[in-house]
Formats: structure tokens, sequence, C-alpha cells
């Protein structure tokens, strides 16, 4: 039995961990602590979690907590992150990992040395249709690459919210953006180098939405776009184009709610493919539990993060910003 503490009250707990907790044998929930007691206290009570400890510090230090779900905002990432290992708990972090790469090489360092399970929850990367994309970009079905294109926006209009705050790593590329990161160094099997990007802000250093442009290792161009708010209400979608064939994904980061991809080739024409609908988070919860059962290791260890935070870093460079800093 993997017993979890989660830290905080935040909103995409009970979809990333509670549910799928609640379906997976093996896995519970026994704990939750937040800033605010009353707050912790109503939460539990509302999802069933057995009881709360007074704070972060607590909660990290639980004698009967194995692993921490650290959903907390990006800046805080890291810290807390930190702080589990050191408790030697095994440690599901929300993305993006840390604040920025050094941070993140911090994170890595001190998990490889605990010899705990660190995963970055990329939910998408566990559902076979992130698989299924990158076997057929690699399988050379579409040719050498020409292009990539990679969009994930969808407006968010609550005033105040963390996501927009400096102060916590906020921004469209951390929050939306990460994932187009993440899913061009997935299906491309390499690092692309940044050519230009281009923010739009909602406030001094916190970008709304972001674009960039970049080359593949295989000289292919590349462009990823992502927004909070922007014109662009809502674009899920990924195009990879090569000298024979063409791959257009629908929704690829939550195929839970709905998946599509189709394949054109001057071979074999045209061919659309949708996998199942089994949530994304059900498959990240059996594989970070099965890896600290001592099965095969996680797709979205430490190191994987520290190339993702790296790539964000030089996107905001290019785009005249500064990375996010941890929070004080």
């Amino acid at each position: 039995m993997i017993r979890f503490g989660v830290l905080g009250a935040a909103r995409i707990t009970p979809p990333a961990l509670l549910r799928p907790a609640s379906r997976l044998p093996g896995v519970e929930v026994v704990a939750v602590a937040a800033r605010d007691p009353i707050r912790a206290a109503g939460f539990a009570a509302k999802h069933h979690i057995p009881r709360t400890d007074a704070d972060y510090e607590a909660l990290v230090g639980d004698p009967e907590i194995d692993a921490v779900y650290n959903p907390l905002p990006n800046g805080l990432h890291g810290r807390w992150t930190l702080a589990a290992l050191a408790a030697g708990k095994h440690v599901l972090c929300e993305k993006p990992f840390t604040a920025n790469a050094a941070e993140a090489r911090t994170v890595a360092a001190a998990a490889e040395a605990s010899g705990l399970v660190v995963a970055e929850a990329f939910h998408y990367r566990y559902h076979p249709l992130a698989a299924r994309v990158a076997d057929i970009v690699r399988s050379g079905e579409l040719g050498p690459l020409r292009r990539v294109e990679i969009a994930f926006s969808a407006p968010l209009a609550r005033p105040g919210d963390i996501r927009f705050r400096l102060d916590l790593a906020g921004g469209a590329l951390m929050d939306m953006g990460c994932y187009t990161v993440h899913l061009l160094r997935l299906i491309t099997g390499g690092e692309p180098t940044v050519v230009s990007a281009k923010a739009k802000l909602s406030s001094p250093g916190v970008d709304r939405a972001m674009r960039a442009d970049l080359t593949l290792p295989d000289g292919a161009a590349a462009r990823i776009r992502c927004s909070l708010w922007s014109s662009s209400l809502l674009r899920l979608h990924a195009v990879v184009e090569g000298d024979r064939g063409e791959l257009h994904v629908w929704n690829p980061f939550a195929p839970q709610k709905g998946n599509r991809l189709r394949v054109t080739t001057e071979a074999d024409g045209k061919r659309t493919e949708r996998l199942t609908r089994r949530p994304t988070y059900d498959f990240q919860l059996q594989a970070f539990a099965d890896a600290v059962a001592g099965g095969p290791p996680v797709l979205t260890p430490p190191e994987d993060a520290i190339a993702n935070m790296a790539l964000i870093d030089a996107i905001y460079r290019a785009a005249g910003l500064e990375p996010r800093q941890p929070s004080a």
C-alpha cells in the first residue's frame, strides 16, 4: 500500500490523484495539509481524506506517509519536493517541475542521491496516445521531418489566478506551454534550439501568451504556441509534416476527453485512429505506483525535467523575459 499525503488544497488534486487512487488498488490518500487549516479540514471532509496535518512541514515529515503529491504553485515545487525527499518520501510533482533549469538540477541531484521515485506529472505522457504519436513520427512513415507545430491554448479569466503571478513563477509558458515544449521534445526525440520567441504580457514579466520558433536537431523547423488569454481561445493540436506525409493530432494533452490522430501519406493515403479515453491520470498513478514497487522507471523523471526547464528558460530569454525564479 502506498500512502499519499497532499500538499495544499489545489483544484487539480481530485482529478489528478484522488479519483485515480480510488480506482487503483494499493494506493490511498491519507492526509492533506494547507496554509489555512480550516481550508485543509474542509478539503479533507469534502474528499473523504482521513485526516489533516498541521502544515506542510508536518505533512512531509509524517511517518504514516510514503509519498507526497505536490500541486503547489510553480515557485514552490522545488522547495517542497526537496523537503519531501529529505524526509524519505517519494514525490509526484505537478508540472512544471521547478521554477527553472538550475533548480531542476538541484532537485534531480537530491532525487538521485535519495534513491526515491520522483516524477513530473505530465499525465498526457502516460496515455497510449503519446506513445503512438511518437512511434509514428520515429518510424519514418512520414519521411524526414520538415515542420512541427504544437499549440495549447485555453481561456483563463479568473482574477488574481496564481498562474498570472510572477512571484509564484507563473506565465502561459510555465502552464500550458510546458506541455507543448515537452511534446515537441518527445515526438522528435531530441533537444530543439530556440530561434526566436514573442510574448504577450498580462503584467510586467508575466506572459499570457507565447510563441516560439525553434530548429530541431535534424534541421527541421518547429513552432510552439500557448496562451492563457489571447485571441486564440482554444487550440489543442499537433501537426507534423514530413517529406512523405503528415500527422495531425487533436487533443494530445487531455486525450481522455476525446482524441484523434490522422495520418496522410503518399503511399497509403489517409487513415484516422482514436485511442482509449481512460483517464490519463489513471495511467500516470499506476506507473508511479509500479516504479515505487520496483517496476519500470517513470516516463517523466527529473533528468527529463531538467531538459524541459532548460528549453523553457531559453524561450523566456529569447522573448526578452527572465526565466522564472523560486518563490521566496
